[in-house]
């Protein structure tokens, strides 16, 4: 599995992005897709995932601003983020499984304040 991600940028404080993940491979082996990100300085953590069945899971500090979703027929995953805050800045990183597939290089999202 090979996942490029794309979207990020610069961005003020209270605005939005659209991240974009394309997933080549044989992704429908594992459990779900899902979005980590690395501040800087600190550890990946993941924020959001979805299942092959459309169920998601958000980690607290993303709820109800941010909304993953996928298209399975372009092999895309997305993240809306909405309402951005300074400390959503880091790098954007998807996968399959939390980890299971080799890291991409990620997209930069850079919150200002």
């Amino acid at each position: 599995v090979r996942c490029v991600e794309s979207g990020g940028g610069l961005v003020q404080a209270g605005g939005s992005l659209r991240l974009s993940c394309v997933a080549s491979g044989t992704i429908s082996r594992f459990n779900t897709l899902d979005w980590s990100r690395q501040a800087p300085g600190g550890q990946r953590e993941v924020v959001a995932a979805i299942t092959f069945t459309g169920n998601t899971v958000y980690a607290d500090s993303v709820k109800e601003r941010f909304t993953i979703s996928r298209d399975a027929a372009k092999n895309t995953l997305y993240l809306d983020m909405i309402n951005l805050k300074p400390e959503d800045t880091g790098v954007y990183y998807c996968n399959v499984d939390r980890g299971r597939a080799p890291w991409g290089q990620g997209t930069r999202v850079t919150v200002a304040s």
